[in-house]
């Protein structure tokens, strides 16, 4: 049964914001870490690449819970699991605050891999709950919504508050958000009750459908890519183009704006060829690198190719979101799990391996090896055969 089926006749746009509130403040968390990475390693006295672990952490316990969310909840009340979920949120950025060491702090950002990864991996599902049918696209642009805020404030504002406040404070800030989207979860969200337990033996069912497999491995890797350069683009600005605090800042709401946008007119894209849309991404995003690694050094070129890599990157998790609902439409809650899982494995090796090319070889060969893995994306989309669009 389809989540459309339990759709409500009336929408309810009130639940649809706190979910979108939910997704802020959890992809807000999970982005801090970039725009806090010089800071965080001084202070806890390891490399800039290992502090970077901590994206990658978060990432790998997002990828199995993503996977294994809807089964392991059963037919618990999704509201419920939503609230859970949210409130590991407040309580790992509350941990990673008070942290005194990198393994603990670690820990603490696991907790918030279960938390992204469970809460993304209901959300869409959710969202088929809370909507008729015909307001399926609108709730999804707000919960996308909650995304691109996410990247537009969070590191810009991360960055800001780091330098005036200190790297911990700002992790005190964002449990803070997790609490105000946790209080509108609690008032808002309905009882959604699940009367089919998933089973994860569904994901691997999807990836055999026609297409699915070759197309999770195009955004596997157009992800990885993104999020080597993602995650090592601060220190890159700092010792290559040499910005100072508001440089940087300037720079990442530049690629904030640029992440917006993107995914404002994404949808309008889509419908006029989303395969065109999803081939083209991974290309320009492989362009970009290569001249920023480089161009590097040039104020103008290091501000603006970032803001246009942030458009590109915008229009990439609508395309692939909208792709996938269209391959397995019946299957909302497990073929968005997948997705994430995609998604967060991406995250995974990119920061990884982004951390350890950079402890050896600086940001300007991250930047290279980038666009290696976003150019074999863009060749995998065009050897996927995609379902005709509906």
């Amino acid at each position: 049964m389809t989540s459309t089926a339990y759709a409500p006749s009336l929408p309810l746009w009130g639940a649809v914001l706190a979910m979108s509130l939910g997704i802020f403040g959890i992809v807000g968390a999970e982005l801090l870490p970039a725009s806090l990475l010089t800071s965080m390693a001084h202070d806890l006295q390891v490399t800039e690449g290992m502090a970077g672990q901590a994206v990658t952490v978060t990432a790998g316990v997002a990828v199995l819970a993503s996977l294994l969310v809807a089964a392991a909840s059963g037919r618990v009340d999704r509201r419920n699991v939503l609230i859970f979920l949210t409130s590991l949120l407040v309580v790992s950025n509350l941990l990673v605050a008070v942290a005194p060491s990198l393994n603990l702090l670690l820990l603490a950002r696991m907790m918030l891999g279960i938390s992204l990864g469970g809460f993304w991996a209901l959300s869409a599902a959710t969202m088929m709950r809370l909507v008729p049918e015909k307001d399926i696209a609108k709730a999804l642009a707000i919960l996308f919504g909650g995304v691109s805020a996410a990247t537009v404030f969070a590191a810009p504002l991360g960055s800001l508050l780091g330098d005036l406040w200190g790297w911990r404070a700002v992790f005190v800030a964002a449990a803070g958000l997790g609490a105000l989207a946790l209080l509108a979860q609690l008032v808002l969200l309905p009882s959604m009750h699940s009367e089919q337990a998933a089973r994860l033996s569904t994901v691997f069912r999807l990836l055999r459908r026609p297409g699915l497999g070759l197309g999770m491995l195009a955004f596997l890797l157009v992800f990885t890519g993104h999020f080597g350069f993602f995650t090592y683009l601060r220190p890159f600005l700092e010792t290559v183009t040499r910005a100072g605090p508001m440089g940087v800042t300037s720079i990442l709401l530049i690629f904030g704006i640029g992440t917006f946008v993107g995914n404002s007119v994404s949808s309008r894209l889509i419908e006029r060829s989303m395969f065109g849309t999803l081939a083209t991404m991974p290309l320009l995003l492989a362009v970009l690198a290569i001249l920023l690694a480089t161009l590097g050094g040039n104020a103008f070129a290091d501000a603006a190719l970032p803001a246009i890599w942030g458009f590109a990157f915008g229009i990439i998790p609508v395309s692939w979101s909208t792709w996938v609902t269209r391959v397995a439409p019946d299957e909302a809650e497990s073929g968005g799990g997948l997705l994430v899982a995609t998604a967060n494995l991406a995250i995974t090796i990119g920061a990884a391996a982004g951390g350890w090319i950079f402890d050896h070889n600086g940001s300007r060969m991250v930047f290279f090896a980038c666009a290696a893995v976003l150019a074999l994306s863009f060749v995998s989309t065009l050897m996927l055969k995609a379902r005709p669009s509906r």
